[in-house]
């Protein structure tokens, strides 16, 4: 039995925070992406995902092999993936495709290397914006490189890569919704110390990273993603293995309207707690319909950020009063009390604070995942 031991949401190629190669695709190009594992097993498949893409996307070959530095990848663990049998694969517009199993030990907290390779013009990509770890681009097949030496460019987000899953036989994954705290934002690059890192550390469990930065409860984003309401069928109940779904959402949906100075927020529209809770209810009952348990974070303090206002603070602490006391989550965690400075609740606590007033930083990342874990 496969379980999903690595999850990156789908988003359309957009350029809302860093520059990438997703509005450009590729073309006769190798891409290779690092990513960490949260279950081990004995064998190894992937996901690929063309979810936002008009058109057929040809995949010419792929391996997965064990992360060595850089995008070098271990010696003599270069494997070839096959897809029903065959080393290329198609995916239909708006499909995905899942790899043949393929045999290659790996342990949970490992990185394993997972390199595509495109010998036809793939239009814009669907990609994950924020990785927060290395990928890269290089000419021609690279497939079975180990060394790296051929790729000679970089940037931060995934490509067309959307899971890879192990023979773990476990059915007790925990998934993070959300936005960019749920994703990492404001955790050191090249470090894997996201919430979903250190949670999977401090548990054991396979911990899949659901968050898309910049992503709305109730509205889509042309830059952000699918509203959370539509695309947590896709991100976290079609995963294998997951029985507990973990929310920390709306922050956005109060906080964009309170700055004119982001034309990636637009459009904006004032929501109140009303509908805030009333999304949050809308992802209980498909979890909850699912038979997964359901947990509810409260927002953090976000006080002096380019998301806090008079508006925004009344719905944030109205919207937490719900999820604190409404018994409508399985559990709840008041990540609110967890991470405020003691001398203002309204802010973050200062040696948790990323920079922005809005985002953890890795420590802020490990007391959430502290808090997270004593109610699971």
């Amino acid at each position: 039995m496969f379980t999903a031991a690595w999850t990156a949401s789908p988003q359309l190629p957009a350029e809302g925070f860093t520059p990438n190669w997703s509005r450009e695709g590729f073309w006769r190009q190798s891409v290779r992406q690092v990513v960490r594992l949260t279950a081990g097993g004995g064998r190894v498949r992937i996901r690929l995902s063309n979810a936002y893409g008009t058109s057929a996307l040809r995949v010419a070959g792929a391996t997965v092999g064990r992360t060595a530095a850089g995008a070098a990848v271990a010696a003599g663990s270069v494997t070839r993936l096959t897809f029903e049998g065959a080393y290329d694969v198609t995916l239909p517009a708006r499909g995905q495709a899942v790899s043949d199993a393929a045999e290659l030990a790996v342990a949970a907290g490992e990185s394993v290397t997972v390199t595509l390779y495109f010998d036809a013009t793939t239009g814009p990509a669907t990609f994950h914006a924020q990785a927060f770890t290395t990928s890269y681009r290089g000419e021609g097949d690279l497939l079975a490189e180990a060394g790296g030496e051929g790729f000679d460019a970089s940037t931060e987000s995934w490509y067309f890569l959307s899971g890879v899953e192990v023979d773990a036989g476990r059915t007790d994954g925990i998934a993070l919704f959300g936005d960019s705290i749920a994703d990492g934002f404001g955790s050191t690059p090249g470090t894997d110390r996201r919430w979903s890192d250190a949670l999977a550390g401090r548990t054991g469990r396979p911990v899949l990273n659901a968050g898309i930065g910049g992503n709305l409860l109730l509205n889509d984003s042309a830059w952000y993603g699918e509203k959370g309401v539509h695309r947590l069928g896709r991100d976290v109940l079609e995963q294998a293995g997951v029985d507990t779904l973990v929310v920390l959402a709306g922050l956005n949906d109060i906080g964009f309207s309170e700055t004119d100075e982001q034309p990636t927020y637009k459009p904006a529209p004032v929501v109140d707690a009303d509908e805030v809770v009333a999304g949050h209810r809308e992802l209980i009952r498909q979890g909850k319909g699912r038979g997964l348990r359901v947990v509810g974070c409260t927002l953090l303090p976000f006080g002096g950020s380019d998301h806090w206002g008079e508006r925004a603070a009344k719905v944030s602490h109205e919207v937490d009063e719900w999820i604190r006391c409404a018994g409508e989550y399985d559990a709840v965690v008041d990540l609110r009390r967890a991470l405020a400075d003691p001398e203002d609740p309204d802010r973050l606590r200062p040696a948790y604070d990323f920079g922005d007033h809005l985002h953890p930083n890795d420590v802020g990342y490990e007391v959430m995942a502290e808090a997270l874990s004593a109610v699971l």
